[in-house]
């Protein structure tokens, strides 16, 4: 198994790919890639219908799999506001590869195993791990990522939501040599080939874990017995200034995913927006549907709590298998961190090669990144989403 990935920065589109295909060729040498991931700056909107054909005149019959991005990430760089071009490529012996794309209008019943089968042309006796490239105006991501958990439960599930257009039709995914412009473009990798993923949500926590004690789908009313609004208040009170400032934009709610555990620490949360607050019926409205007695703690973030967070993760990053270390990474991160939040380039990149070491990370900045939390496949924000890949052991 090898991986390369390099990153281009050419303004014009044609000598990004050449840029780009001859830093991989050089790395990769006589070998020929099996799978070819691009990611392609909005920049070069025009020219996205071009990408796939370019690409395969200069690597033949590789899979292409990949889409339009509000910034990319390749050869340990990050490209933000303006053109970049990200070119990963993999020789995967022993690998089979399952591209697939689909109409989000036809996502199956989320118990339909047959269906899914159906419709990816994945065997899920396979046991295969996905890279999902959704778009977010025409998929309801979070359903389907919910029937695909269903279908496939021991697969590992990374990617992110197509970036760059605003508004339905403007995002690129490249799949072979077809552009589409609404769905899920996606590859299934089954056999010698193993995924570990880091999401680092980015968030600490603030107060105390609490108990759902009435709840209504996505509308909170009662926490410990109390009104959720006043909970909420007699916690920013208690609040450092830095902090209150914090609440006031950056504040969300955290839901434990294993309530068996009688202590809660970092990872044990899935980190979800407050997406309103009604102060007549004291109630909150969270990006989430809600379970009566399910335990919750709110949660601030800021650059320095991201900072951290990731550092902590990926220095505990272990491979499931002794001696198979990961030969290729992508990283699938938030367009709201970057530039964004930290106030310079390359943070994450920076902070996974210090941890990880020189291996090959492409990716992009995403509009909801997809990574799993205690098992469970999520969409998530303002997240950094890694799946690294080493041969099964």
């Amino acid at each position: 198994m090898r991986w390369t990935s390099t990153v281009s920065g050419k303004p014009h589109i044609d000598a990004a790919v050449d840029e780009a295909a001859a830093a991989v060729r050089a790395a990769l040498g006589d070998a020929d890639p099996d799978l070819l991931i691009a990611f392609v700056s909005e920049h070069h909107r025009n020219d996205f219908a071009r990408v796939p054909e370019m690409l395969a005149a200069r690597f033949g019959a590789a899979p292409l799999v990949g889409c339009s991005a509000g910034g990319v990430i390749g050869g340990g760089k990050e490209i933000e506001q303006s053109p970049g071009f990200s070119l990963t490529a993999a020789v995967l012996p022993g690998v089979e590869l399952i591209p697939f794309h689909v109409d989000g209008s036809h996502v199956p019943l989320s118990n339909d195993v047959a269906a899914w089968e159906r419709l990816l042309g994945v065997a899920a006796a396979l046991e295969p791990h996905f890279v999902l490239l959704p778009d977010p105006f025409s998929v309801e991501a979070e359903a389907f990522l919910r029937g695909l958990d269903l279908a496939y439960p021991r697969s590992h599930k990374v990617g992110g939501l197509a970036s760059g257009g605003r508004e339905p039709g403007a995002n690129a995914l490249f799949l072979g040599r077809s552009v589409h412009r609404a769905g899920v473009v996606g590859v299934a990798l089954a056999g010698d080939i193993a995924v570990d993923t880091i999401v680092a949500q980015g968030c600490r926590p603030i107060g105390q874990p609490m108990f759902i004690t009435k709840a209504q789908r996505n509308i909170l009313w009662e926490l410990d017995g109390r009104s959720a609004v006043q909970v909420l208040r007699d916690l920013y009170e208690e609040l450092t200034p830095a902090d209150q400032e914090l609440a006031r934009h950056s504040l969300f709610l955290g839901i434990v995913m294993n309530e068996a555990q009688q202590q809660y620490g970092q990872g044990d949360f899935l980190i979800r927006n407050i997406v309103g607050l009604d102060p007549q019926r004291e109630v909150l409205a969270i990006g989430a549907l809600l379970q009566d007695n399910s335990v919750v703690q709110f949660h601030l973030r800021d650059a320095k709590t991201s900072a951290d967070d990731l550092e902590q993760l990926l220095s505990q990053y272990e491979p499931t298998v002794r001696g198979a270390s990961p030969q290729g990474a992508l990283l699938f991160s938030c367009l709201g961190r970057g530039l964004h939040l930290y106030g310079r380039p390359d943070h994450d990149t920076e902070a996974f090669q210090r941890h990880i070491g020189a291996v090959p990370l492409g990716g992009f900045f995403c509009n909801g990144e997809i990574g799993p939390v205690h098992g469970t496949t999520f969409l998530h924000g303002y997240t950094s989403a890694f799946g690294l890949f080493r041969r099964r052991g």
